[in-house]
């Protein structure tokens, strides 16, 4: 039989009651905030991007007419020195929708904003992935004409890529090597299998497992060194000659990248 409206306006309250002391449930918040309507769009946590190597002259205003080009720009944060407000050389754009954060890393990564090219990536991922090096690659005697484009492009073809970046010195000159971080460690083999030793810019290349520090083995067996700040006129030759006097060398390269200063990695038995 048909309730009476008093019996209807308790059964709600009592439901409501119940509600509001049921043990909180973050599964059901979580779907409840996801059921947004189209027209009160919500930015999502997955749709940011990282956006490096920035000009000072690269403010929120400016990134925000860059990116906003080619979807719904919810914030943008550019990230700054916390006494003299200078900016660190990184922001973070967040878009209120994934699809549009995808076709602006797809097609706005390496383009210039206030006249420097820029380096895009998921700023929202599994940080333990980050942290234990897994499809981490190590790329080693680059060609000073190759930046962080030419390297993206190169290894792109093997997997998603979550950072790229060749190391470069105070006035942007590269030091001929680079890393390059993919989604997964079957991604990075497959790279280092097929592009260790291959000639990019008429440089034969090193690729191999990213190994940190700390996780190297016989650390107290390293026979290698980085000399640098020597003068330029000096040769292979006689930087040998310099180290032969504390043990034997077994091998001696200089390596130059056009700057005023040279670096040079040495060898040796003991």
């Amino acid at each position: 039989a048909p309730r009476s409206h008093a019996a209807r306006t308790s059964g709600a309250l009592l439901g409501v009651s119940a509600l509001l002391f049921l043990p909180f449930d973050p599964h059901r918040t979580f779907r409840r905030r996801a059921m947004i309507t189209p027209q009160q769009p919500a930015p999502f946590p997955s749709a940011s991007l990282y956006v490096g190597d920035l000009s000072p002259e690269a403010t929120e205003a400016r990134l925000f007419e860059h990116f906003n080009r080619v979807g719904a720009v919810a914030s943008i944060r550019v990230c700054r020195d916390a006494v003299t407000r200078r900016s660190l050389g990184y922001a973070y754009v967040n878009f209120h929708n994934l699809a549009d954060a995808e076709r602006a890393l797809d097609t706005m990564n390496y383009t210039e904003i206030a006249g420097r090219p820029c380096r895009m990536m998921w700023s929202q991922r599994d940080p333990s992935l980050r942290r234990s090096g897994l499809g981490n690659i190590y790329v080693k005697n680059l060609a000073p004409s190759v930046d962080n484009k030419n390297l993206y492009d190169t290894f792109s073809v093997f997997g998603n890529i979550l950072s790229c970046k060749v190391v470069t010195d105070e006035n942007g000159n590269s030091k001929g090597f680079g890393y390059v971080h993919y989604e997964t460690a079957e991604a990075a083999e497959e790279a280092i299998s097929k592009l260790n030793g291959m000639v990019i810019e008429e440089h034969e290349v090193y690729v191999g497992e990213f190994v940190t520090r700390q996780n190297r083995s016989g650390n107290k067996d390293w026979t290698n060194l980085y000399v640098k700040q020597f003068p330029r006129s000096w040769s292979e030759e006689r930087l040998r000659q310099e180290f032969e006097q504390f043990g034997e060398v077994t091998s001696v390269r200089i390596m130059r990248a056009g700057g005023p200063d040279a670096a040079a990695a040495a060898a040796g038995e003991d």
